[in-house]
């Protein structure tokens, strides 16, 4: 597995080394050992949670606050997704900066975001299953993010917002200088 470190300090885009033939593929997409080693510190995933969205719908910007922050290693197991992160650390020489990359079955890129991030992504393809492992339980009261659109971000989500799908709930969301960090 090769990993490459984001323009945010901490999040990391792993790639997969993956083996193909005319049966298929196989790959590896997580060992805890090589994990560790690669970030050089431990992680113990607790969680696993997976989604399935169309096209056009935007998850996020989702995180935890508190002592139930969660770090968080994100992949695709079927479709494309733009994957936004937005460092939320306010010690960060990145603090309020945003990160994105495509995650897809094809390229089998996975990503880790550290805690203190917030997170989310819109899906590209017709459809998608989304899956991550976390770090720490989903805590309700925890439960805290950003409206996706904040002018002072500048996230573009690579959609018109006439062709992203939102949640009633995320219309919701503080902006970025509102938010509880």
């Amino acid at each position: 597995m090769n990993i490459k470190e984001s323009k945010l300090e901490g999040c990391f885009i792993l790639e997969p080394k993956v083996f193909e033939d005319k049966r298929g593929y196989f790959f590896e997409s997580f060992n805890q050992n090589k994990f560790n080693d690669l970030l050089g510190y431990q992680i113990n995933f607790v969680q696993d949670n997976e989604s399935f969205s169309s096209k056009g719908v935007l998850r996020g910007l989702h995180y935890q606050t508190g002592e139930h922050q969660q770090a968080k290693l994100v992949r695709v197991i079927s479709g494309k997704v733009l994957d936004v992160v937005v460092d939320l650390r306010k010690e960060s020489k990145t603090f309020g900066q945003h990160f994105s990359v495509e995650l897809s079955s094809k390229n089998k890129k996975q990503l880790f975001v550290p805690r203190g991030f917030a997170h989310g992504f819109v899906v590209l393809s017709d459809t998608v299953i989304f899956t991550y492992k976390c770090d720490n339980f989903y805590n309700k009261e925890s439960e805290a993010g950003i409206i996706y659109n904040d002018s002072n971000l500048g996230i573009d989500w690579l959609l018109n917002s006439n062709e992203i799908i939102i949640s009633q709930k995320d219309t919701q969301l503080p902006s970025f200088e509102n938010a509880r960090l």
